[in-house]
């Protein structure tokens, strides 16, 4: 008598790319163990085999969504150039594209869900936010030692960037009436006209 094969599991990296692309076509709340697994061919729990739980899922799922953003934000900042074309496609890559952007409803649960995470989450959650930052800080500094940008200190203006493009970038993400994406922008170009570009 033969013994049934195993079906090999997906690789990691197919099932993140599986559940990202559920959160795109269907939204976070349909993203179940069971619908993943169902996706993928396996079952929940193997699933739950890897990832221990659904928050570690997430988590790991907007590491590897980062991953890709910051593959994309390295050649964008390394393009030829002025620091403000590249400060602007950061600016772009920044902002999500309207109401459900996956990445951004991800991260919105990430961080939602953040309130009760280990020390371990909260960690990697912060490399997360300390990648665009270290980059946004590297742009600034290029910028100001150029002659471009006023002479700020490139870490505090990043801090207050950051802040002003989070909070905006959640009320498009939300699809909060009377907020899109191309009135952030418009938001960005005057914070940065009057707070950073070199008077001419």
């Amino acid at each position: 008598m033969s013994t049934p094969r195993r079906t090999p599991a997906p690789p990691r990296e197919q099932v993140l790319a599986a559940a990202m692309e559920m959160i795109a076509e269907r939204g976070l709340e349909k993203l179940t163990m069971a619908a993943l697994g169902r996706e993928v061919g396996m079952s929940s729990g193997h699933l739950l085999y890897y990832f221990r739980t659904k928050d570690e899922l997430l988590l790991r799922t907007l590491e590897w969504s980062e991953g890709r953003l910051g593959a994309e934000r390295g050649r964008l900042l390394s393009r030829s150039g002025t620091a403000r074309e590249r400060l602007d496609a950061y600016v772009g890559l920044y902002v999500p594209d309207g109401h459900r952007d996956p990445h951004w409803t991800l991260w919105l649960e990430v961080w939602n869900r953040s309130q009760n995470a280990d020390d371990d989450a909260r960690a990697r959650q912060s490399a997360i936010e300390g990648a665009w930052h270290r980059d946004l800080v590297a742009l600034l500094a290029e910028g100001v030692s150029r002659g471009e940008f006023r002479a700020v200190d490139p870490d505090r203006f990043a801090a207050r960037l950051r802040a002003l493009l989070d909070g905006l970038s959640i009320h498009v993400a939300i699809g909060l009436r009377g907020t899109d994406r191309a009135q952030v922008l418009g938001h960005v170009r005057e914070f940065l006209q009057d707070g950073l570009l070199a008077d001419t």
